[in-house]
């Protein structure tokens, strides 16, 4: 697709032209021309948005899809036309299926479902057979079938060894290693933060030592092994303070934040919404701003939209019975552009996740391949149920304020707004 954006402003520090307005000309999917004043001399598809602003494509490193074994969670084909309306060009799909994706054949199946979406599907394979923790699966297979990264989604692993063989072995093929920050030891069969409201509310408590207990155990066991570890979204303030000193000491580590710990807090609670039971917890104010300010000195690398659709009957229960989970992709820029400042948000949806991930960054430059987020930084409204895309619509954020709009993605030549 031949196409014209005119009057973009650009936000890609990895650009020549970042934050200026310019005139972007796209033929055959390659960025041919950027000029203050473009004309459309061979009447090309032409775009004119209120306040468009570009930049790369966004990269969410963990998103659930369902499919396949819970296609009424949702579908690979719909999840990935969320994605795209809601700015992302490329996923990382979580192993959380049935079967689970432990095999090259799993992650081949999902690689060729996605194969003419716009947004690129990117599996996460299983870092333990079956999703047990008992058995690393086959990884080096899987990555050679196309997984990025090997972690069991929501998992943590209770065996230390089986976390030191899994560094160790990963290194022969500078394999990344995901480690779900829990100890179910600790956490026992709570269900929120253990805090104030929990006890108000009579609800079980997930303290935050669970979390920081595996994060010191994985970072030990890092230091002594060598590697490449991930632990996804933090959400305590001690864990920004270890994993700050973790990358003090030269450790290989990363780790990332989703959407709603940035905003909310364990006062959601009062409501009872069981959209509001997500795993790690919702914590504190303190923890909140330690979060954020973890994002702001770049202790923490990824935010993601821990995006994880789950249907009605599984959400509109009493509170135990719940499963967690919430959707986000349709909600992260309009609900953190107020609370990160936006060079630092799209840093942490573009360049981060795709270095760490070893995805193809594409910056906004003249004979570059064009894959483009198109969004407006300053609208203001109420996200609804009108707002979901999401066959499954546990939104967390529903009825809150938010701030920005995505237009849609340019992406392997297509167009979709």
């Amino acid at each position: 697709m031949n196409l014209l954006l005119k009057f973009a402003t650009i936000i890609d520090n990895t650009s020549p032209f970042h934050l200026q307005k310019k005139d972007i000309l796209i033929v055959n999917g390659i960025v041919t021309k950027i000029a203050n004043s473009i004309k459309n001399t061979n009447n090309y598809k032409e775009i004119k948005l209120d306040n468009l602003h570009i930049s790369q494509g966004w990269f969410d490193t963990s998103v659930c899809f369902g499919e396949p074994g819970f296609e009424e969670h949702e579908t690979i084909e719909n999840g990935l036309k969320t994605a795209a309306k809601s700015g992302f060009t490329a996923v990382a799909v979580n192993p959380n299926t049935n079967p689970v994706a432990d095999t090259k054949s799993t992650i081949e199946f999902l690689k060729n479902k996605a194969v003419n979406a716009a947004t690129e599907l990117y599996p996460i394979g299983n870092l333990t057979k079956h999703a047990k923790g008992e058995d690393l699966a086959e990884l080096f297979d899987m990555q050679n079938s196309g997984a990025i990264a090997f972690g069991d989604y929501n998992k943590s692993i209770a065996n230390a060894n089986l976390i030191k063989i899994g560094l160790q072995y990963a290194q022969n093929f500078n394999g990344l290693i995901i480690s779900f920050p829990q100890d179910n030891t600790i956490a026992g069969d709570g269900l929120v933060n253990e805090e104030v409201n929990s006890t108000k509310l009579g609800l079980k408590g997930i303290p935050a030592l669970a979390e920081e207990l595996q994060i010191v155990r994985d970072l030990f066991i890092l230091e002594y092994t060598g590697g490449k570890l991930h632990i996804p979204t933090i959400s305590t303030k001690k864990s920004v303070n270890l994993i700050k000193e973790a990358k003090r000491k030269g450790l290989n580590v990363t780790c990332s934040v989703a959407a709603h710990h940035l905003v909310l807090t364990d006062d959601e609670l009062i409501r009872f919404d069981s959209n509001t039971k997500v795993l790690p917890p919702l914590r504190t104010l303190k923890d909140t701003k330690a979060l954020i300010k973890g994002i702001n000195d770049g202790t923490i690398d990824i935010i993601t939209s821990d995006h994880n659709p789950i249907d009605i009957e599984h959400k509109k229960v009493e509170y135990q019975n719940a499963k967690y989970g919430t959707i986000g992709l349709e909600s992260l820029f309009g609900v953190l552009n107020n609370v990160i400042e936006i060079e630092t948000l799209i840093n942490c949806l573009t360049t981060n996740p795709r270095n760490r991930f070893k995805i193809e960054n594409f910056p906004i430059i003249e004979g570059e391949k064009a894959n483009l987020t198109l969004f407006n930084p300053n609208f203001e409204y109420t996200f609804t149920v009108n707002n979901i895309l999401s066959t499954s619509k546990n939104a967390i954020f529903l009825t809150k304020k938010m701030n920005g709009k995505v237009y849609g993605i340019y992406s392997k030549n297509k167009l979709i707004l």
